[in-house]
C-alpha cells in the first residue's frame, strides 16, 4: 500500500490475541494492541500528531521551534514529525535514563537540554526543574516556541479517544477489561472513555511502577501523583509492578509470543496476570492491554534485570532488589529526634542534587546524590561502620528508599521524616542560599 506522508502511517495497529497457553489465565481472552506498529515505534505517536496536526503548517509558517519535556517515545515522534515538516525541535528533560533512548534521539537529530537533576521526586528547591526551563525558553524566544505540553494537554486523551478507541471497538465485539501503563495517563483515560461508550460495564486497570521503581515509559506511585492529566477515580484499579516483574513480563511475550515489547508492556502484561490470580475470571471475558513500544531500545535496562540473556554476569544493583517491606522496615526519624542522634555523633546525607543542595541544606550534611549513592554502594565503597547514618531528601519519600538500601549492608540507618522541608519548618539550623 502507498503513503504519500509519514503521519498517514499513524494508527490502525493490529490487535493480537495471545494465546491462552502462553498466559494461562482461566476465562481470558487476552488481546494486545500493538502500538510498536506506529512509524515512530510507539503510542506517542498518536498523541504526537493529535496535538501537532492543526497547528502543523502554522508552527512552520512562524518559524517557532516545538518544545517539550519528554525522555523517550513523545520526543522521537515529535522529532519524526518536526523533521519531516522542516521544523525544529527541543527536549528539556531530567529523566533520560536508558543510553539507547539517548542515542536514537542523537541521531534522530534532536535537541536535548539535559538537566541535571535526577531524582523523580519533585523538589520546589531545585531550579532544574524541566517546566522552569520551558517557561525560560517561551520568554526568551516570544513567539518562536510552541510547547505541546503533554502532561496536561487535553488531546492527548482525545487523541487516543479517537483513534485508538474506536479501533478497538471495530476490533472486538465486546471489552470487559482494558490494562494500560500511566505515564501521562492519556492513553488510558481517552481509550477507556471510548470503549465506555459502548462498554457501559468496562474495568480500567492503570499500571504504574513500585514505589520508588523504575520503568521507562510510566511513571511510579509517587511520581504519577504529579501528572497533570491524571485522575485516580478514573480507574477501577491501580496496579504497581516491580522493574523486575515488568522484564520478566516482557521476555514472556518476546520468547513465547514474538511479541516485541518493551518494559512497560511486560508491566502491563504482568498486572492481568496479577489481576485475575487476585479476581478470577467465573465466565469468559475479553481483555485488552497496550503494547506501548519496542524491546529494541531497552537492551541496557533489560541487562541490569536479565544479564544473562546477554551473555553477562553482573548482578542487579542491589538497591534495584530492596522490597516494599525493606522500605517499610525504615525508621523516620523527626527533625527534634534527628538533631539529637547528630548531636551524638550521627552522619547527615542529603541525598538530593548538587544543585538542590547547593540552594538549600542542613549545616554540616554530606551531599550524595542518590545515583551516586547506589553506585559507590554496588561497588563497596565503605562508609563509617560505628556511625547511624540519617537520609534527607526533599519530602521524605527517597530518602527511605536510601536508608533501606544502607540497612541491607548492614549499617544503622535511617529517614528524615517529612524532608528538608520538615527540618526547616520546625525553625532548626539551614544554610540557605535562595
Amino acid at each position: 500500500m502507498l503513503y504519500r506522508t509519514i503521519t498517514d502511517l499513524i494508527g490502525n495497529t493490529p490487535l493480537l490475541e495471545i494465546d491462552s497457553a502462553v498466559h494461562g489465565i482461566d476465562n481470558v481472552n487476552l488481546f494486545a494492541k500493538l502500538e510498536y506498529y506506529n512509524p515512530f515505534g510507539s503510542v506517542k505517536d498518536r498523541v504526537v500528531w493529535g496535538i501537532l496536526k492543526d497547528d502543523i503548517q502554522t508552527i512552520k509558517q512562524n518559524d517557532q521551534k516545538i518544545v517539550e519535556m519528554s525522555s523517550g517515545n513523545t520526543a522521537k515522534a515529535l522529532q519524526g514529525i518536526a523533521s519531516a515538516h522542516g521544523i525544529a525541535f527541543k527536549t528539556i528533560t531530567n529523566r533520560i535514563k536508558v543510553p539507547e533512548v539517548k542515542d536514537i534521539l542523537n541521531i534522530m537529530g534532536t535537541e536535548i537540554q539535559e538537566l541535571p537533576g535526577k531524582s523523580d521526586c519533585h523538589d520546589p528547591n531545585d531550579p532544574n526543574d524541566p517546566l522552569v526551563y520551558v517557561h525560560e525558553e517561551i520568554r526568551k524566544h516570544p513567539g518562536k516556541v510552541y510547547f505541546t505540553s503533554q502532561y496536561s494537554n487535553k488531546k492527548n486523551i482525545d487523541a487516543h479517544y479517537r483513534t485508538t478507541g474506536e479501533e478497538l471497538l471495530n476490533d472486538v465485539d465486546r471489552i470487559d477489561f482494558f490494562f494500560g501503563g500511566v505515564g501521562t495517563s492519556g492513553s488510558t483515560r481517552g481509550t477507556a472513555m471510548r470503549i465506555q461508550k459502548r462498554d457501559t460495564e468496562l474495568k480500567t486497570v492503570g499500571v504504574v511502577a513500585s514505589k520508588g521503581g523504575y520503568i521507562p515509559g510510566i511513571r511510579n506511585r509517587d511520581e504519577v501523583l504529579e501528572v497533570g492529566l491524571f485522575d485516580p477515580s478514573f480507574y477501577t484499579e491501580i496496579l504497581e509492578v516491580k522493574p523486575e516483574e515488568a522484564v520478566h513480563g516482557e521476555i514472556e511475550l518476546i520468547q513465547r509470543s514474538g511479541v516485541m515489547c518493551g518494559p512497560t508492556s511486560g508491566a502491563t502484561y504482568e498486572a492481568v496476570k496479577a489481576y485475575f490470580q487476585k479476581h478470577p475470571a467465573k465466565k469468559p471475558v475479553n481483555v485488552v492491554f497496550i503494547v506501548c513500544d519496542r524491546m529494541e531500545w531497552y537492551a541496557s535496562y533489560i541487562a541490569k534485570y536479565r544479564p544473562d540473556l546477554l551473555g553477562l554476569d553482573k548482578p542487579v544493583c542491589a538497591a534495584e532488589k530492596l522490597t516494599e517491606y525493606d522500605i517499610l522496615d525504615v525508621e523516620e526519624l523527626s527533625p527534634q529526634e534527628a538533631k539529637k542522634k547528630l548531636t551524638e555523633g550521627a552522619l547527615l546525607i542529603d541525598s538530593r542534587s548538587h544543585v538542590s543542595f547547593k540552594s538549600i541544606h542542613v549545616e554540616g550534611s554530606l551531599n550524595i546524590p542518590e545515583e551516586t549513592l547506589f553506585e559507590w554502594l554496588e561497588n563497596d565503597v565503605k562508609f563509617c561502620p560505628d556511625k547511624p547514618i540519617i537520609f534527607v531528601c526533599p519530602f521524605g519519600r527517597r530518602s527511605k528508599r536510601a536508608a533501606a538500601m544502607m540497612k541491607r549492608t548492614g549499617y544503622e540507618a535511617y529517614s528524615l521524616r517529612g524532608g528538608i522541608l520538615a527540618w526547616q519548618d520546625e525553625g532548626l539550623p539551614i544554610h540557605n542560599h535562595l
